[in-house]
């Protein structure tokens, strides 16, 4: 690469972490989507999730109209028509955009539930950062149905019409019961059973039992563990004979994961990315082990994936997506970055927002 197309895709000054950039970046955002996020129409709440966190760890909240946040996000919740729908099979959560409200069948008929488990995530994570009081919505249909989705073996769907199931519809059925602080239908116990059952040889965690270890998997399985109360945290200082997970072995990978030029790789032999300083860095962070980073590798490489325009790219010297940005951001917080506010790692949120309102 061209030592001018460098200029152009790296940050104006590489060394410093351009925080009025990032806040510049994720309000123009807010304002105004690009038109390449078309095709994410779905998926407006998950957008929405990656600005409004991303504000509040830049200490930047105040660039957003808090009310207009609450009503819109309520908006997208589905209910039930009477109390026999809570028990018809559904899940009644939140849609992910105003385009997925109403769906129809194959006789033109509204289908108004087409509600997703990661969606509902979201919109209670993006409740909880704007101070909402989620003891004021109506968390009954959400807790009554949520057991719709899980499976005999523990896992769950992310909509009742069907999909796939593994440990990322897992970590998002535990945050949601977590923000809400209600477990009552939630078999943990089989939850429990499931994330095991996907830790592999080498320590890692696939999605699925028998797949390939993941960074962003083996996040959930160990941010899922925690929300639960199976493991604590700073398992590294715990007896690991005393724990449900092979730790140990879980460290080496962590560990491995971090490349020659500091950034983190999801898989083994794989770039590094800019997401992975969160998820590997999250789960090094849970297990008492953020210490054994190279701190210093790990924020040159996060730099060279800052964009001069503000937000962060996949890769070294390409432009800044809404997802790398946000998650750039809540590695530096985890870097403990000067500015921004501590991150609740096992909810993806700031620590204030993850504190019981």
């Amino acid at each position: 690469m061209s030592g001018a197309t460098w200029h152009q895709a790296s940050s104006s000054d590489d060394t410093e972490f351009e925080r009025e950039k990032h806040v510049y970046y994720m309000e123009m955002m807010y304002n105004l989507m690009p038109s390449h996020y078309s095709g994410q129409e779905i998926n407006r709440l998950t957008l929405a999730y990656f600005v409004i966190s991303g504000l509040d760890l830049l200490n930047a909240l105040d660039r957003i109209d808090r009310e207009g946040v609450i009503s819109w996000v309520l908006s997208l919740q589905a209910h039930p028509q009477n109390e026999a729908d809570l028990d018809s099979g559904q899940f009644f959560g939140f849609h992910g955009s105003r385009s997925s409200q109403f769906e129809a069948n194959d006789n033109g008929a509204s289908i108004p539930n087409g509600s997703h488990l990661a969606s509902t995530y979201c919109a209670l994570a993006i409740l909880r950062t704007v101070g909402y009081d989620l003891s004021s919505m109506d968390s009954r249909s959400i807790l009554k149905s949520i057991k719709n989705l899980q499976q005999p073996d523990g896992s769950f769907m992310p909509t009742h019409i069907g999909a796939e199931t593994d440990l990322r519809f897992v970590y998002c059925a535990t945050a949601i019961c977590s923000m809400l602080e209600d477990w009552s239908d939630m078999d943990r116990e089989k939850a429990k059973k499931y994330i095991i059952s996907c830790q592999s040889y080498d320590g890692g965690f696939g999605l699925v039992p028998g797949s390939e270890s993941h960074g962003g998997a083996t996040y959930c399985a160990l941010a899922s563990l925690l929300l639960m109360g199976f493991i604590e945290d700073d398992l590294i200082s715990k007896s690991a004979s005393s724990c449900v997970i092979d730790v140990p072995l879980l460290l080496d990978w962590s560990l491995q994961r971090q490349a020659c030029d500091g950034g983190f790789q999801g898989r083994a032999n794989k770039d590094s990315d800019t997401c992975y300083a969160f998820w590997v860095g999250g789960v090094l962070k849970i297990i008492g082990a953020h210490k054994f980073i190279d701190q210093r590798a790990s924020r040159d490489f996060l730099l060279t994936c800052q964009s001069q325009f503000g937000g962060f790219s996949k890769f070294p010297c390409q432009l800044p997506d809404l997802y790398h940005s946000y998650y750039g951001i809540t590695a530096f917080s985890l870097l403990n970055e000067p500015g921004l506010n501590p991150l609740c790692v096992a909810l993806g949120i700031s620590d204030a927002a993850g504190i019981t309102l």
